[in-house]
């Protein structure tokens, strides 16, 4: 049996394959032939999957694969405006045992700060924001077509980029339907994704390494000789074409985002919990983390997202110790509206992390309320499938008080296994 072979084979686009291998590896688990990490408190709850962008290519299979062989406590993926993953990654999670949620990201206006910078660099008013606890893609009749008007808005808004970009990328044009559309498996393309496209049409027409550099300085107005590292390459197509100053930046417009509210209700009716999106509070709309979470609670906010590893992980002294003041600030702010934390990586760039070090100086006094966080979320998960999840009649009834049902869920998640 080869391990190897396998492990790629759960990143093919077909799902059959994945599945075939999924099966084979746990076999090999259970055999012997695949030995797997101590189970530990680590954890990952916002990965990104190839059905929006993963840095890694990764499918839900796989990262349901990885937590396996990692010894993780739970694993969780989120992708932007689509629940594409959910059925599969749920299934993988069944099979492997192990503990699974589910989620989804997409930007939101929020009216009351429409004049404020939140999380999403240069568009006041609009904020990155997320739902878990998905159980299934099967959403109710009543709310698919506001689940399809968030997919065609995303997908409008990155149509419009490349037809903005084209015109200055010379004989690196893309066709979108040619040249994009295949990266990802469902179509759900995103900047991220433009970017690479724009680099391999580059190196399809430009062979030549110093041709395709003069051409790349040129297009992105660089003084010196571009990097060689492919995915500094990519970040720097999207910084100076499609962000702010460049091409392909659109201003915001409160018509092309859901509002929080109706995003909210959506996340509501399909069973999931409304989950704040935390930058690193540099912006005015997070100066004050009070301010910001009862903003999100009174619009029905359950939990609290942040990414640890972009608000401690500098190497200048000063800028490390501000952000980690930032994280520690939001963290005690949530703590006392017994809001639960959940936390992940993202993995949606190539070099993010697979998992944070809960054992780094910053993040290691707050490491037991990230798991408390993940097993409350995979506790709603397990009973929402029953009608017992964190916002059901049940668990309103049974623990009106937050500390109480946090801590029946917290101890049922740690307990619970999808």
């Amino acid at each position: 049996m080869d391990i190897c072979k396998l492990e790629n084979e759960l990143n093919f686009f077909d799902s059959q394959v994945r599945r075939a291998a999924l099966t084979q590896l746990k076999t090999a688990v259970e055999s012997g032939k695949v030995l797997t990490a101590e189970p530990s408190m680590s954890h990952n709850l916002h990965c990104h999957t190839f059905y929006s962008y993963n840095g890694y290519n990764y499918s839900p299979s796989y990262i349901a694969w990885l937590a396996l062989k990692s010894g993780w406590f739970a694993a969780g993926i989120i992708d932007f405006d689509v629940l594409d993953a959910v059925d599969e990654f749920m299934a993988a999670a069944k099979l492997l045992k192990v503990r699974g949620v589910c989620g989804i990201e997409t930007r939101a206006f929020v009216q009351e700060l429409a004049d404020k910078e939140i999380n999403s660099p240069g568009e006041p008013g609009v904020a990155y924001h997320v739902g878990v606890g998905f159980t299934t893609a099967n959403i109710p009749q009543s709310q698919r077509a506001f689940a399809m008007e968030i997919k065609e808005k995303a997908a409008t808004r990155t149509r419009q980029i490349v037809e903005l970009v084209n015109p200055v990328m010379g004989a690196a044009a893309l066709d979108f339907d040619a040249d994009v559309m295949g990266l990802t498996p469902a179509g759900n393309v995103t900047e991220r994704h433009l970017c690479l496209a724009y680099r391999l049409k580059a190196e399809k027409i430009l062979p030549d390494v110093t041709e395709r550099s003069a051409f790349w300085c040129q297009i992105l107005g660089c003084a010196s000789e571009l990097p060689s590292d492919p995915v500094a390459l990519e970040a720097q197509i999207r910084s100076k074409t499609m962000k702010k100053g460049g091409p392909g930046y659109v201003k915001a417009d409160p018509a092309s985002f859901p509002a929080l509210a109706d995003m909210n209700d959506f996340i509501r009716a399909c069973g999931a919990l409304p989950t704040i999106a935390w930058l690193n509070g540099d912006s005015p709309g997070e100066a004050d983390p009070g301010a910001l979470l009862d903003l999100h609670i009174q619009h029905g906010a359950a939990m609290l997202n942040i990414i640890p590893e972009r608000n401690w992980n500098f190497s200048d002294a000063k800028l490390r110790e501000k952000r980690i003041g930032e994280l520690n600030r939001i963290i005690a702010a949530a703590k006392e509206r017994n809001m639960p934390i959940v936390v992940g990586t993202e993995m949606n760039a190539p070099g993010m992390k697979l998992v944070d070090d809960f054992e780094c100086e910053a993040l290691k006094p707050h490491a037991e309320s990230f798991v408390d966080g993940a097993a409350i979320a995979c506790a709603h998960t397990v009973l929402q499938v029953s009608s017992r999840g964190y916002f059901s009649d049940w668990a309103c009834a049974e623990y009106p008080n937050l500390v109480d049902r946090n801590k029946f869920y917290a101890e049922y998640g740690r307990r619970a296994i999808v």
